[in-house]
């Protein structure tokens, strides 16, 4: 069984257009084997799903408005005139699907795409002319409960605005009239261009999102690109040459080598080179890249292990009409390490003495299936990596351990369950109910725990499903303290199907579903449905529940409970913790770096509630000012460098400049993980002495 990432990110509306009149964007159009995917699909969300919806008008409906909103989420492309017209076959696709017909979706997203290039030739109309920033007025940033324009001027208005916003932002981080012209009109564009490169399986693939999430939050469809993208994010291994791609101005650019992937052991390859070209085998023609999708680009170049693929390079300090070079790599297995579980040791001050906390990150649950279903000894696994880290840490002497599960958006169930077994040896981790009621409680069947000392776990609004099990496991056992946001709130089982398999398709066309099977309840009877896990101490964050987190969908699953587990807790924690509670309100009362955060986040509260930005020069100048003032004092007290805000966007900048950006946020000081650092240093202390006290008692009474 497998609990999938939490795909949290919408389809990406995207917007552009030029000048002068552009040619229409080509017209899609439905491929027979997406509409048989699409009906056989139907057959199986609404029979077998944890909570069958049937496909009916209702569903239709949700669809419908699923489809629109994953389109155009501000509400800054279609006219009303547009939604009325969809409107009208809002209760028909429940019919059209049954009869294999997906003519609704492909009409409703060609006129997406149109309304794309109009909106952007208009936008891009407004470089030529300036703005006069000396004007009172607003701009909103918060439209996805706006009415749609309901005329063309309308929509002009506001995409005026959003152009002077832009402007004005370029404009407060110094950029001179002629390059913000420069940069805003190559940004549009390249929205337009990506905008002529969508081929049928996206919508396709948008239009299935949408139906499935319209049955519940978690139930997804993979097209084939997308499975493909899954498990490797399970496996944390692909056949490739170990490199990492960004598309910049129309060429496939080199962002990075993994270290000991062939496109770095050659030699050949450096950051900033750009693929012009690929070519299969020793022999195969060169086929020109420029200007192709980032995507198929990396299916070109991904493939079996000890092929040969040949790239045409131009170099990164080339000019467009450099000299190039063809190199030949061999593909081979690539390891994606930046996801594996990694350690780190942090020296805390606690009491009299100094604490040695090792913090163990862990951004997925990764398991490779397909490797452990062969009996590879060897097979990629989170808990068997955790295992290892933690005799590690014990060879350094630790005095706690701190699992960092933030942002980490779940992965393999059983993998949940053995990393609780590290800490818990033997006994019940989490319980299953099926939608026919069973209850299956599931454990784990470690003889010893492998860390028998103190530890903790960190999380916070993106830590999901696997992360939760984790946590409230070792929260209801009283084996750690939990620390941080409530998390995600996603307590359901979800189980992949392959629907070739189920029609014995010899070739992969139909693609998979991800259905949802299955909810946890944790061992206390509880569910971290809808309401996630709730810290012992709780740190601030910076996300909003109202749109991130179970909470926000309207179909989610309620909280609900059952009897439960037979475990034994212990009451350690518990007692600790209003001890622990004091003593971290003491220390981030008077911590500055803390302090300084809570005021990041009360600003951003303030002005996600405020949901409009001024577009008065001076009044934004003077915003900048009192910002720029504090990202100084901070740089100023050692935590981080000051970034600002230049108005540009990823891949708007060099790429050196880019990877300098991303590398003093990386290395910027961590306030929420020393906090919680500190927290276990502070449980350390305690137990030390409990113990002691215990100790003392003992040979008193004797």
């Amino acid at each position: 069984m497998r609990i999938a990432y939490v795909f949290l990110g919408a389809f990406l509306a995207i917007a552009q257009s030029a000048y002068a009149e552009v040619a229409s964007p080509p017209v899609l159009a439905p491929l027979k084997r997406q509409a048989q995917a699409a009906e056989l699909s139907a057959q199986f969300l609404s029979r077998y799903s944890y909570k069958p919806v049937p496909l009916d008008d209702a569903l239709s409906a949700r669809i419908m408005d699923g489809f629109i909103k994953s389109l155009d989420p501000d509400r800054m492309l279609f006219l009303q005139a547009d939604i009325d017209r969809f409107m009208s076959d809002r209760s028909e696709i429940d019919d059209a699907i049954e009869r294999k017909d997906l003519k609704i979706p492909f009409a409703i997203f060609n006129a997406y795409e149109q309304r794309v290039v109009d909106r952007m030739n208009y936008a891009r109309s407004l470089l030529k002319q300036g703005f006069d920033f000396s004007a009172q007025e607003n701009y909103s940033v918060l439209r996805d409960k706006a009415p749609w324009p309901q005329s063309e001027a309308e929509s002009n208005e506001l995409w005026r605005k959003r152009v002077k916003s832009d402007w004005l932002r370029l404009k407060l981080g110094g950029k001179t009239d002629a390059a913000i012209r420069e940069t805003l009109d190559k940004r549009y564009e390249n929205t337009l261009e990506r905008a002529y490169k969508f081929k049928s399986d996206d919508v396709f693939q948008s239009f299935m999102d949408a139906y499935s999430t319209s049955i519940d939050p978690h139930t997804d469809y993979f097209g084939a690109a997308a499975s493909a993208d899954f498990n490797v994010s399970m496996k944390l291994s692909l056949f490739g040459i170990g490199a990492v791609l960004q598309e910049r101005d129309d060429y496939t650019t080199i962002r990075e080598l993994v270290p000991g992937g062939p496109a770095q052991l050659s030699g050949k390859l450096a950051v900033g080179d750009r693929i012009t070209g690929v070519g299969q085998g020793k022999d195969g023609a060169i086929k020109e890249v420029v200007g192709t999708r980032l995507d198929e680009v990396v299916q070109m170049i991904r493939g079996k292990k000890g092929s040969v693929v040949r790239l045409d390079i131009l170099p990164a300090d080339a000019g467009a009409d450099g000299t190039h070079r063809v190199i030949s790599l061999v593909r081979d297995k690539i390891s994606l390490d930046k996801q594996a579980a990694r350690k780190t040791v942090l020296s805390v001050k606690a009491g009299d003495a100094t604490r040695k906390i090792g913090i163990i990150t862990l951004p997925v649950f990764y398991e490779d299936f397909e490797a452990k279903g062969k009996g590879d000894k060897d097979y990629k696994s989170a808990s068997r990596d955790v295992a290892k880290l933690l005799d590690e840490l014990k060879q350094e002497k630790v005095d706690s351990v701190l699992i960092d599960l933030r942002n980490n958006g779940g992965g393999s169930l059983d993998e949940a369950i053995d990393l609780t077994g590290l800490f818990i040896g033997n006994g019940p981790v989490v319980q299953q109910r099926r939608s026919d009621g069973k209850i299956e409680v599931k454990s784990a069947e470690f003889a010893m725990p492998v860390w028998t000392g103190p530890m903790g776990v960190l999380i916070n609004r993106g830590s999901a499903s696997a992360s939760e099990i984790f946590a409230a496991a070792i929260q209801d056992y009283g084996r750690g303290v939990v620390v941080g946001e409530p998390s995600f709130g996603k307590g359901t089982v979800q189980t992949v199907i392959d629907l070739d398999q189920i029609v014995r398709n010899s070739k992969p066309e139909f693609g998979e579903l991800k259905v949802t099977i299955a909810q946890f309840f944790r061992v206390n009877g509880g569910t971290t449905q809808l309401r996630g896990v709730t810290p012992d101490i709780g740190l601030p964050g910076l996300s909003d529940p109202t749109v991130f987190g179970e909470t926000s969908y309207d179909n989610a699953l309620p909280w609900t409970e059952i009897k439960p587990a037979n475990y034994t807790p212990a009451d350690t924690v518990t007692t600790l913790l209003p001890t622990l509670q004091s003593r971290h309100d003491a220390r981030v009362g008077s911590d500055p770096d803390f302090q300084r955060l809570l005021k990041d986040i009360a600003d951003l509260k303030a002005q996600r509630e405020k949901g409009v930005i001024s577009l008065n020069e001076a009044e934004r100048r003077k915003e900048a000012t009192a910002r720029e003032k504090r990202f100084k004092d901070r740089a100023e007290a050692g935590d981080g460098e000051d970034l600002g805000d230049d108005g540009l966007e990823a891949g708007e900048r060099s790429l050196s400049a880019d990877i300098a950006i991303e590398n003093a946020r990386k290395n910027a000081k961590d306030v929420l993980l020393d906090e919680a650092a500190a927290i276990l240093a502070d449980e350390v202390d305690l137990q030390e002495g409990m113990l002691k006290a215990a100790t003392k008692q003992k040979t008193d009474g004797k």
